[in-house]
């Protein structure tokens, strides 16, 4: 086995085309399961052309551990890859449950304000009374959700979930840093 520049080249595309494949296989699982099955077929298209070139190499340097190796690290830098620019598009819709044994009126009127729904009902814990609240938010919007839990009530228990599908339509599932003119509503699937 020969190492020289058109080798090295060869690495670094199959090294380049696992990652892209990988993490376009990633956003695409994660797609499907939010019900977005055109968009996971356009990507599976994609996904399956980029590891045709990536496998087709390998078969053309059979003899070359380092292919190997490469096709690999490839695969495994593609699904941090692919995990990182899912986070970073944040699509999707999340139900937040809160319970808290303390007064949760501050708590509330808080999400209420900053213009995320939240119902509240007093429930009944292990250890006695408490409330319990959800609300529906964007993704986008959670780590501002969660700041406003710990601001109110740091010591209330969250649970986080995704919503894949709601028969309702939320108005006030908005970006709340908008006026309330330009907000406009936001639909779940039926």
């Amino acid at each position: 086995m020969e190492f020289n520049s058109t080798m090295l080249i060869i690495l670094v595309a199959i090294f380049c085309a696992r990652i892209i494949d990988v993490s376009i296989g990633t956003l695409r699982i994660i797609f499907l399961t939010r019900g977005m099955k055109y968009l996971a077929a356009l990507l599976g298209f994609v996904e399956s052309l980029v590891w045709i070139v990536a496998i087709s190499q390998i078969m053309n340097n059979v003899n070359n551990w380092l292919a190997y190796l490469t096709f690999a690290s490839g695969f495994a830098c593609g699904n941090i890859v692919g995990i990182w620019l899912e986070e970073k598009i944040a699509l999707g819709t999340l139900i937040i449950r809160i319970i808290t044994r303390h007064e949760a009126d501050d708590l509330v009127k808080a999400l209420r304000t900053e213009g995320y729904g939240a119902t509240s009902i007093p429930a009944e814990g292990e250890h006695g009374p408490v409330m319990a609240i959800f609300s529906i938010v964007r993704r986008k919007e959670l780590p501002e959700v969660i700041a406003l839990i710990r601001q109110y009530n740091p010591n209330a228990f969250y649970t986080i979930e995704d919503v894949r599908f709601a028969n309702a339509t939320f108005s006030r599932l908005i970006t709340s840093r908008r006026p309330l003119a330009q907000r406009r509503p936001f639909r779940l699937r039926k």
